[in-house]
């Protein structure tokens, strides 16, 4: 039997709270009926990322030697949830829940498992465009499906392209920042033409920190172009769920730059934003989304674009 809604949305409210600050403080921005919706999302988000790399809500990244079972558990229980199933786990009974309430695309959910799939088979960057695929498949399609839960029609392409650019954007920084941590687990995101151009070596980036800097610093300038496009969608949204997305694409955005600016120092620590940086985002945010709308400019066509 799948649990009662509040228990679900309970069990999400817990795991946003200790999965991700950031957008945690973001989510309490949104009305409740989206903002309950957001956490069941969240909480399915956060269990696929914790099941196919042996984390505990986001934390401790880890070798895995059983990828493929561990994915195939993920295809299975997804399955289950957007059947209408009980899953006997309470994040992908949450994805259950939100998926029949909003009507969820089914693709957008499996592209999100696809980009986990990545992971298993080892997969690697060469190219730009394939660190773009990347960042689409675990953060963009995430994007598209939290626009979806604040009410953007599932065929509303562009609207759903901008909040993939928001998806990318975070992705972006998210490597910038855990370049170290994921050499520690095996992983580089990094892109190997990027990295031949450097003269780094994919097994041992960190070994040339100041080489990296310069890619976090591209990450960054391209994350900012995507949170830029990012914006124009967000202006379309009822007010409330604008003021939640402006207060994340400023909140991480932040993120972003503070890898930038750091430099080579950018991995001594792992970069974060401050409470104090979090509520002047969500003041910054809260009068841009109710007197500064954001002039309604077509999409940049030199930007990626899902399924390109």
């Amino acid at each position: 039997m799948i649990p009662p809604r509040a228990d679900l949305v309970a069990h999400a409210r817990d795991t946003i709270a200790r999965g991700s600050k950031s957008f945690a403080a973001a989510s309490k921005l949104f009305d409740r009926q989206t903002r309950e919706r957001a956490w069941l999302l969240y909480a399915w988000c956060r269990a696929c990322d914790d099941l196919a790399d042996g984390q505990d809500l986001g934390h401790g990244m880890q070798r895995v030697d059983d990828a493929q079972d561990r994915l195939a558990l993920i295809r299975s229980r997804t399955a289950q949830a957007l059947a209408g199933e009980p899953t006997g786990d309470p994040a992908f009974d949450a994805l259950g829940v939100v998926a029949a309430e909003v009507g969820l695309p089914p693709a957008l959910v499996h592209d999100v498992i696809d980009g986990f799939q990545l992971d298993a088979d080892g997969w690697q960057p060469v190219t730009e465009a394939d660190l773009y695929q990347y960042c689409y498949h675990v953060a963009g399609a995430v994007g598209g499906l939290m626009a979806v839960v604040m009410g953007v029609p599932a065929h509303d392409t562009d609207t759903l392209d901008r909040a993939c650019d928001l998806g990318l954007a975070f992705q972006l920084a998210n490597i910038a920042r855990d370049v170290a941590e994921d050499a520690g687990a095996g992983r580089c995101y990094l892109p190997r033409d990027w990295l031949v151009e450097q003269g780094i070596d994919p097994a041992d980036p960190m070994a040339t920190p100041d080489r990296v800097a310069v890619l976090a610093r591209r990450m960054a300038a391209r994350a900012a172009l995507h949170e830029d496009s990012a914006r124009v969608g967000a202006a379309r949204l009822p007010w409330r769920s604008a003021w939640a997305v402006l207060a994340a694409a400023d909140i991480y955005g932040g993120i972003a730059r503070k890898v930038a600016t750091a430099g080579p120092a950018a991995w001594d620590t792992r970069q974060t934003t401050s409470k104090a940086e979090k509520l002047a985002a969500i003041a910054r945010a809260f009068v841009a989304a109710r007197w500064r709308p954001v002039p309604d400019t077509p999409r940049a066509r030199l930007l990626w674009t899902r399924h390109s």
